[in-house]
């Protein structure tokens, strides 16, 4: 299977991961527009007791302006989602490849913007290593 997302495994805390992730994506420039809570969702929803698991939505505006503009679709793969979960005794933290989501729209004009959302999005997940 194809590798979707830049995914590490952190011995730490979820809520820690999730305050280094959020700094991370900030010193790249990205904001999070949105945050779900599913283990809350879950149970609100559906009764059901969930692991500890967000969904954040992140945007760097520059970078969005830039694709939507190229392309006005592209907003149905925006924003870049970011994964944080708890596993056994450590948190997994996925983020999204923007490489990867080039197969759904195939465009020339998309590809600066996605290799410079990569390289940015790399950062993140090599700094929340450190």
């Amino acid at each position: 299977m194809t590798e979707l997302g830049f995914l590490s495994t952190l011995n730490i805390t979820y809520e820690a991961a999730l305050e280094k992730v959020t700094a991370a994506l900030k010193t790249e420039g990205f904001g999070v527009l949105t945050s779900i809570d599913v283990k809350e969702t879950m149970k609100k929803k559906l009764d059901v007791d969930f692991r500890k698991y967000t969904i954040l939505g992140a945007c760097n505006p520059p970078l969005a302006h830039k694709a939507l503009t190229a392309r006005p679709e592209v907003g149905l793969l925006l924003p870049c989602n970011v994964i944080i979960y708890e596993q056994g005794d450590g948190t997994v933290v996925n983020i999204i490849d923007p490489i990867s989501m080039l197969g759904f729209i195939q465009d020339p004009a998309l590809e600066q913007v996605a290799n410079e959302a990569h390289q940015r999005l790399q950062r993140v997940a090599d700094a929340i290593l450190k």
